[in-house]
């Protein structure tokens, strides 16, 4: 479920500054059919047909069983194996893979006898491998007759990391776990409630502007913390991966609800700009 192109007045934490959405153009009101169609299936849990498996995709993926989790201590180091991706993994969030690669195939055989863990960390060609991931757990896997796998993961907790211990045949590194710091006097359930605000507003005019009907959605924030929701809200802007790669380094809840509110609230104005653009010229 992305939220492409997403407008943000932030700069990511990455050393690139991201490219934001800035004028009206055909690209820009193409991408709102994505935007359109990955959030109303927050609302209706529309069955996601993947070859890895079958998947129902909604804000219950992030279970209040995961903020309740005993999680590691953030001074305890662990080795860790590392699967660079050019996306992010949110607490919470399933990812879907295809492993086909050697090397990951040998961590997969090594994984699949262990404890099923691996690090899932942001890497593209410019800014290289970010230094803060998130677990992925194995929760469901078919090996297939040419050694390939098809997974379904669940991230769990972040880590950062402190020393590469191997490159070969794949990455292993000291980790240590993050966990978000206590936000002092900020109402961090109201930001949530505000950001679900923004996330609803945002639904509905980019169903407008797709033709589909104007419902109200529903409760999309499904009892969550505010932690596991920030993490929840942060996983829809896929379409804006240095973003979101900005928001898990985060250690403050209150801090990201904010972040996520003003890009949401960014995005809901160029919406609205757009909407008035097609109801001025319905033609086009």
């Amino acid at each position: 479920m992305a939220l492409p192109q997403l407008i943000s007045t932030h700069k990511p934490s990455l050393k690139p500054n991201t490219t934001a959405l800035s004028s009206l153009n055909p690209n820009n009101l193409n991408s709102l059919s994505k935007l359109s169609s990955s959030l109303y299936s927050l609302l209706h849990c529309r069955r996601q047909k993947r070859r890895a498996a079958s998947l129902k995709c909604s804000a219950s993926s992030f279970s209040e069983k995961h903020h309740n989790t005993n999680h590691p201590k953030s001074d305890d180091v662990v080795e860790l194996p590392l699967f660079p991706l050019p996306l992010v993994l949110f607490p919470g969030a399933i990812l879907p893979l295809q492993i086909f690669e050697f090397r990951y195939r040998i961590m997969m055989h090594t994984l699949l006898r262990t404890d099923l863990r691996f690090g899932v960390i942001y890497s593209d060609a410019v800014s290289g491998t970010a230094e803060v991931g998130c677990v992925g757990e194995i929760v469901k896997h078919e090996r297939l007759v040419d050694d390939r796998f098809f997974l379904i993961c669940k991230g769990q907790e972040r880590f950062r990391v402190t020393n590469i211990v191997r490159t070969k045949p794949y990455l292993v590194a000291e980790v240590t776990w993050l966990e978000d710091r206590p936000s002092g006097e900020e109402d961090v359930d109201a930001l949530a409630t505000e950001v679900e605000t923004h996330m609803k507003d945002v639904i509905r005019l980019s169903n407008r502007l797709n033709g589909k009907p104007e419902k109200e959605a529903q409760d999309l924030r499904r009892n969550l913390f505010p932690t596991p929701f920030s993490f929840f809200v942060g996983s829809t802007f896929e379409g804006a991966p240095r973003e979101q790669q900005a928001l898990l380094e985060l250690e403050d809840t209150a801090t990201r609800l904010k972040r996520e509110k003003e890009t949401l609230r960014n995005t809901l104005n160029y919406l609205s700009a757009a909407s008035a653009v097609k109801d001025a010229f319905p033609s086009s």
